[in-house]
């Protein structure tokens, strides 16, 4: 189970090659509410279901993993149904509160998590829920993280996980691998699911799970894992640093392993994520996925040669940002240098390539990043992005295998071993005539948002 940001999906995975053998998707649509919007878990527990139902009768299931989206949590009450409707983080309901919050929230240097928008901070939901509903604390039994709210309807047992935990919650201290003090300062301490591996077993399917799904009883539900770490598991078992893994989607998150020491900055959108061994990770990250649909207007078609030479060669640019509330340059506000191109055409499509591949790259040198780096998700179709990123970062750029790292990351989890090393193809090439060409324009681009930012 694959519970995206944009999209939910349940994806068959081969337990001895972690190939993708069917995939299925749902949009993951935000209703409106009341009392505030949320995600369509009804919905998606249908889905889901009825995909285990059909999936097992075609091919057959071993194992059930969950990976999801962060900054989510659920609050359920006795019975384990939900006490409150799961909110959308992008939803700006906390802001109202956010003195009141950033009074009593830990301090960047105990948990690595910057201050976010919205509910990007799964403290400042919690703090925002309990405030606007006073009743919603007594009805909370258990609070889980997303991937385990859904291990809890499949299983009946309840946890947390510390790569979702330390997924910019506030919560978790990743330097000493525990809960926050921000936890007694809620007071949930004994709300709080039992915090697990990622790896660990929650338990078999509910019998009333094994009925509408004819899933053998015995089936077991892995406790589940943060989907960017899940993007990064494979690397983390069975790679070598120095390396990063830049997980792309609705987020694009560059996570480092083994890199130079930095001094993280809250202000970049810099943040400690948790490894599914339960080490702390530099990362950073901007909203991508998003921002290339908004900068292209939706799809756009692959550009030709002179397309890519007319924007390189007139310096056609997009600067940051598309979405201004996260990421390296937030606060600031996009704009266009030279003749913006029209929405739709090839040539906004390179443009906003380019813009995406310069953006990572500044993550990557704010997190510390040295050596490999490996593209998983969407962008790692996108041959302009990737050679850009290798141009503007100084190292070597490769494609992950699959298109769904996330997926084949959670059923490593049931998989119980790794396939080292992890598989992606050779560094992407760049002609050196057109890599100094890009180089350039990487230039131009860094030395414009630099003087924007005076």
């Amino acid at each position: 189970m694959d519970i995206g940001k944009t999209n939910a999906k349940l994806v068959l995975v081969d337990r001895e090659t972690l190939t993708e053998i069917a995939v299925i998707t749902r949009p993951n649509t935000v209703l409106p509410g009341p009392p505030w919007p949320h995600f369509d878990v009804e919905g998606h527990w249908a889905f889901l279901l009825n995909g285990l139902r059909d999936f097992h009768a075609a091919y057959g299931i071993g194992a059930i993993s969950v990976t999801t989206h962060g900054a989510c949590a659920a609050l359920l009450d006795k019975e384990g149904t939900l006490a409150a409707p799961i909110l959308d983080y992008e939803f700006a309901g906390p802001d109202d509160v956010t003195d009141d919050y950033d009074a009593i929230r830990p301090p960047f240097a105990e948990t690595g998590s910057p201050r976010l928008a919205g509910g990007l901070n799964v403290g400042a939901q919690l703090f925002w829920q309990f405030r606007v509903d006073p009743e919603l604390k007594a009805r909370t039994h258990r609070i889980v993280t997303y991937p385990q709210f859904w291990g809890a309807w499949l299983t009946g047992e309840t946890a947390t996980d510390v790569t979702s935990l330390g997924c910019h919650t506030d919560l978790w201290d990743p330097y000493e691998g525990r809960f926050s003090s921000l936890v007694k300062t809620l007071d949930i301490a004994e709300k709080l699911a039992p915090v697990r591996k990622p790896s660990d077993v929650l338990g078999p399917i509910l019998p009333d799970i094994a009925q509408r799904t004819g899933l053998p009883p015995h089936t077991q539900v892995y406790c589940g894992i943060h989907d960017s770490n899940a993007s990064l598991l494979p690397y983390v078992l069975g790679g070598t640093p120095p390396f990063s893994v830049i997980s792309t989607g609705t987020w694009v998150i560059a996570m480092s392993i083994g890199g130079k020491s930095v001094q993280l900055d809250a202000d970049l959108d810099t943040l400690i994520n948790v490894t599914a061994r339960g080490q702390p990770a530099p990362s950073a990250r901007f909203m991508g996925g998003r921002e290339h649909d908004i900068a292209t207007g939706g799809s756009c078609a692959a550009p030709s040669q002179a397309e890519l030479d007319h924007v390189l060669s007139n310096q056609i640019m997009l600067m940051p940002a598309v979405v201004p509330e996260t990421g390296p340059f937030k606060g600031h506000r996009m704009a266009w240098l030279g003749a913006e191109p029209d929405p739709g055409s090839a040539e906004r499509g390179a443009t906003v390539a380019l813009y995406l591949a310069l953006m990572t790259a500044a993550c990557l040198s704010n997190i510390g990043h040295h050596g490999q780096i490996i593209v998983e998700g969407p962008f790692a179709s996108n041959r302009l992005y990737l050679e850009t990123l290798a141009i503007a970062s100084g190292s070597p750029v490769s494609c992950a295998a699959g298109t769904t790292g996330t997926s084949a990351g959670a059923a490593m989890l049931a998989v119980g071993r790794s396939i080292a090393p992890p598989s992606y193809g050779s560094p992407v090439s760049v002609d050196t005539k057109y890599a100094a060409t890009l180089q350039n324009y990487a230039a131009r681009w860094k030395q414009e948002v630099q003087r924007r930012s005076c």
